[in-house]
């Protein structure tokens, strides 16, 4: 642990047990920094980090007190009820005003194209390309290229898990992945459960299949109702869950890994297969948990991962650790699309075995880390108390939630004509629920622009609230 981090594991212990209370001065700069003989820019580091934390706040001249505890944010009582869903106008809305890029795109679902190592992958893929070996084309047809599959697979040993190749079925991208392993588990008309707010493109999925949905809560800081799940399974015939336990788009929750076990558990109690949505993984601020895939002894674990998000945006590549669904999973691979790009695959293959690739994670997290604390800096100057977010633990996504009368699709229209997009809360729910909430994308490099565009959508928002 880094001098800083201890000291904000300590101060955040003394204010969150009550020996520093809300009002409290904390000690000062030059008398933390004489009591634990660290320099002035560690402690300075230690309390903007609790600063944007939400426990301390610093006065102009008077040094940084406890903050008054935030209001408790409420969690939704469990939606239980099963729902047909029907999205897609109100996504491809979204989507269409976040194509232009002279807008600010808070709205975006994609991180800075800027941020990636695109002239290496360049020469990967020309590489890849030239030295073609003409059977590999046959030979890496579903489920995929064998030096692929054995570098994700090697990816897994991180967190001590033996997830084998033959699990393995490469995809083009994260959402083929995770719509195969939909429809290999849940046939049209059946029920199923989803997390909610929910990745609109699994609603997308949902209402294409047609099935049935019952949303399970996911709190912004606590993520999935585990306890609600359970009530729904009970009461209903699920036959899948689509879960993202890690990095939750929109909210940004991550599950404790206890939590994670005790999903798992309980799914595999009741032959449920969990469909883990795992495309923000590798954005993870260090240290970073395991997916609920590592607690999977029954097979029962869909665990879809992607490219997209952490090295090779618009290359489309991902794939599905499919445990017992292997062989459905590849030949509804086989039937949709039948494979997929070769030399897209050899280029990330050799990119992970010899091009740098946790050097370019940790950089990009680093960009991601500097770029989310600016906008909460700037959110907490603007933004009045009403308006609550948590700080998650890595990404590049904040969920807002307003004053409950706050419209946010009007926001959304509205911040459209000064050339700002936001992500209404609409969008992420079957029912048309978090009317009140938006989510903003902080994944592009931060400019005077973003400065700008935050100040602006804090003052639509707050007018909003008269």
């Amino acid at each position: 642990m880094k001098r800083y981090e201890a000291l904000v594991h300590d101060l955040g212990q003394m204010i969150r047990s009550g020996e520093l209370k809300p009002g409290d001065r904390v000690p000062s700069v030059r008398t933390l920094r004489r009591a634990r003989t660290v320099s002035r820019s560690t402690v300075l580091r230690a309390y903007e980090s609790l600063e944007v934390d939400g426990l301390i706040e610093s006065r102009p001249r008077s040094g940084f007190y406890v903050a008054p505890p935030r209001a408790a944010r409420r969690l939704s009582p469990p939606k239980l009820r099963s729902t047909s869903v029907s999205v897609s106008d109100l996504v491809f809305e979204t989507l269409e005003a976040s194509r232009n890029r002279e807008v600010v795109p808070f709205g975006s679902a994609f991180p800075g194209p800027t941020l990636f190592p695109w002239a290496k992958l360049a020469r990967h893929l020309g590489s890849a390309a030239r030295h073609l070996d003409p059977w590999s084309t046959v030979e890496s047809l579903p489920p995929g290229n064998l030096d692929l599959r054995r570098q994700i697979a090697r990816r897994y040993l991180r967190f001590g898990m033996s997830v084998g190749v033959e699990q393995i079925v490469v995809t083009s991208g994260a959402l083929e992945a995770l719509n195969l392993s939909l429809q290999t588990v849940a046939r049209p008309g059946a029920m199923i459960a989803i997390g909610s707010p929910a990745f609109y493109g699994c609603l997308q999925a949902v209402e294409h299949l047609g099935l049935k949905v019952v949303e399970i809560p996911v709190h912004p800081r606590l993520g999935l109702d585990i306890e609600a799940l359970s009530k729904a399974i009970a009461r209903h015939p699920i036959r899948a869950f689509w879960s993202m336990p890690t990095l939750h788009n929109p909210t940004g929750a991550t599950l404790p890994v206890e939590r994670k076990r005790e999903l798992v558990s309980l799914l595999a109690r009741h032959e449920i297969p969990l469909i883990e949505d795992d495309a923000y993984a590798e954005l993870q601020s260090a240290p970073a948990t395991p997916p609920a895939k590592a607690f999977d002894e029954k097979g029962l674990v869909l665990h879809c991962g992607s490219f997209s998000k952490c090295l090779a945006p618009g290359y489309r590549l991902g794939w599905v650790a499919a445990g017992r669904f292997m062989n459905e999973v590849a030949r509804r691979k086989i039937e949709s699309s039948l494979a997929t790009s070769l030399p897209v695959q050899l280029a990330i293959a050799q990119m992970m075995k010899h091009g740098g690739y946790d050097s370019h994670l940790a950089k990009l997290r680093q960009a991601l880390a500097a770029q989310q604390l600016c906008a909460i800096r700037c959110l907490r100057r603007h933004l009045p108390a009403e308006f609550r977010f948590d700080r998650p633990s890595g990404g590049y996504f904040l969920w807002i939630e307003c004053p409950p009368h706050v419209d946010a699709l009007k926001v959304h229209r509205l911040a459209l004509e000064f050339g700002i997009t936001v992500a209404p809360g609409p969008v992420f729910s079957a029912r048309r629920e978090f009317g009140h909430c938006i989510r903003l994308n902080t994944g592009h490099p931060w400019t005077a622009a973003s400065e700008k565009a935050i100040e602006r959508l804090a003052s639509l928002l707050t007018r909003s609230l008269s």
